[in-house]
């Protein structure tokens, strides 16, 4: 069985129905995006979220050990100085009930609630070409029309559970880490089983392990990962970052993946062994993502890349106490970081544990879920509890299950059946005046989230000012010119190591049946930053107004 918290009936609502724009999601984008088209351009705006209260992904993802992975000084909004001289993070990578607290601190202090129809799902949309309306259907019966539909449902918002035999005969229950019941599961005395060892599981599995009476992680993929470090943040910490918060978020935007630090210059080949490991070393003992920032090359050349990769292999070794276990739990199908780049607290060490014992799918794959846990090729695992960190439908799924309808018909799924195709990730073809925030195609999660956000979310909102000035009720992605953007997001992500990781979730490899498409542009954020003010100032060059 599944046990999953319900969605409430929506709140009480405006008796209007017509609006000039519907923003599907109350997360870090739908909020922005709300505030920007209402409060700047004076517009009547209206927020569809299906969760009782806002947060977006972070709403849903409340399972133990679940934080974000950036650090929390810039993991979150820059346009409001007011907002960020007054906020305070208490921890280095903050944890998802605080994520919600501040979504709420910003909701409240810029009244964003009184438009935001929280419990209300979106079954579909269509466009009017008659009109130039998109109409909107909910899953209460409601439809609500606006010229322009804006979709802020998260790249990573599409559960996706592995069809298992045998699932529905399971006599325990069954949860997946992004729809972990709000009220919290009792582990306590339990057997758990967990899916899945990707970001989520890593984070995971030491809290489960630290609740549960006993742990078998099912490991699908072996995984690098590097230590958080995580910690509180100081008053000084505190008084530091507000005054140096306009070069923080400077750098941010000059910068590769959206984060306030730089890459290193220099080539991993182009220094001594023993002072390249000196260089690791700092940055595997500072913890988090500025490990991958060592080196200029380490995502461009297959050697540099062993470098790190080798480094991080030979940590495994050294905290994994049984070297049968640790040569389990060290990666060789892929190089570090051509994955989304995992960051822990303790994973490793949690294999040390007595109450923990980790199986190899690759050895011993699933057979099936029975009645009492899983049975893989080699025998039966008696579990209490399954949880299933087996990630999302990323980038695309949430979209695709909002069931849009274009021009003409046409429809999102299908034209997205052979893979994504969007121009700048911003708009598909056929589907005029529908943008999607952070989309495929754009940046996205190869970026620090909130930066990458707010970009998309200016960008869009220029040009909405900008028709309304000049009198246009349509926009809509050229084919051509999407057709030569995703050669373009085919040749940055070529110049890169990322694409042989064939079992990456960029690549939409953990969704059985999806296209293998690299999804995300890898050129990175400062440059697509640059192409898409460039497109704009061109008078949208691409993209057909009328």
């Amino acid at each position: 069985m599944v046990t999953i918290s319900s969605t409430a009936s929506a709140v009480s609502e405006s008796p209007r129905q017509v609006y000039d724009a519907i923003i599907i999601g109350a997360g870090f984008s739908g909020l922005y995006q709300l505030h920007k088209l209402r409060d700047e351009l004076g517009l009547d705006v209206v927020v569809l979220e299906k969760g009782d209260g806002i947060g977006g992904t972070w709403y849903w993802n409340r399972y133990p050990g679940a934080r974000c992975d950036s650090e929390s000084y810039y993991y979150c909004y820059s346009f409001n100085k007011e907002i960020e001289q007054a906020w305070s993070w208490s921890e280095r990578y903050p944890e998802h009930p605080e994520i919600r607290k501040y979504l709420n601190f910003v909701a409240d202090r810029l009244e964003l609630k009184r438009d935001i129809r929280l419990g209300t799902e979106v079954v579909s949309a269509s466009f009017d070409d008659t009109t130039n309306m998109w109409s909107v259907n909910t899953a209460s019966g409601q439809v609500l029309s606006a010229s322009f539909l804006i979709t802020a449902v998260g790249c990573l918002s599409s559960t996706n559970v592995p069809k298992l035999p045998g699932l529905e005969n399971f006599k325990g229950q069954w949860y997946h880490t992004g729809l972990w019941p709000h009220q919290g599961v009792d582990l306590g005395g339990k057997r758990v089983g967990q899916i899945g060892t990707g970001s989520t599981g890593i984070q995971a599995a030491p809290a489960l392990a630290q609740q549960a009476k006993h742990l078998t992680v099912f490991q699908r993929t072996a995984n690098y990962s590097i230590p958080a470090r995580n910690g509180p943040v100081s008053a000084d910490d505190i008084k530091h970052t507000r005054e140096t918060y306009d070069d923080i978020w400077r750098q941010a935007r000059a910068g590769t993946n959206g984060h306030p630090f730089s890459m290193s210059t220099r080539s991993a080949l182009s220094v001594p062994d023993e002072e390249r490991d000196e260089i690791y070393e700092k940055a595997w003992e500072r913890g988090g993502l500025r490990f991958r920032a060592s080196f200029s090359d380490i995502l461009q050349d297959v050697k540099a890349n062993d470098t790190a990769s080798d480094f991080i292999r030979q940590k495994i070794k050294e905290v994994v106490e049984n070297p049968a276990i640790a040569d389990m739990l060290t990666p060789h199908d892929h190089g570090f970081a051509t994955k989304r780049p995992p960051i822990d607290t303790g994973y490793f060490e949690t294999f040390n544990r007595e109450n923990v014992q980790l199986v190899d799918l690759k050895a011993e794959p699933i057979v099936e879920v029975t009645a009492n846990g899983i049975r893989t090729t080699q025998q039966e695992y008696e579990l209490d509890i399954i949880v299933f960190a087996t990630g999302f439908d990323a980038l695309t799924g949430a979209l695709v299950n909002l069931n849009i309808a274009g021009s003409g018909g046409h429809k999102l799924k299908d034209a997205w059946s052979a893979g994504p195709r969007t121009y700048l990730g911003l708009q598909t073809p056929r589907f005029p005046n529908l943008f999607t925030i952070t989309g495929p195609g754009s940046p996205s999660v190869l970026c620090n989230m909130p930066i990458a956000i707010e970009q998309h979310v200016d960008w869009i909102t220029n040009c909405i000012r900008e028709m309304r000035a000049k009198g246009l009720k349509r926009i809509e992605a050229q084919s051509e010119s999407t057709d030569k953007w995703v050669d373009e997001v085919n040749e940055a992500a070529d110049a890169t190591l990322l694409p042989m990781a064939s079992s990456s979730w960029y690549l939409g490899a953990n969704v059985p049946g999806k296209p293998r498409v690299f999804m995300p542009y890898a050129g990175g954020f400062a440059r697509y930053t640059s192409i898409c003010d460039d497109v704009a100032q061109d008078d949208y060059r691409g993209f057909s107004r009328s």
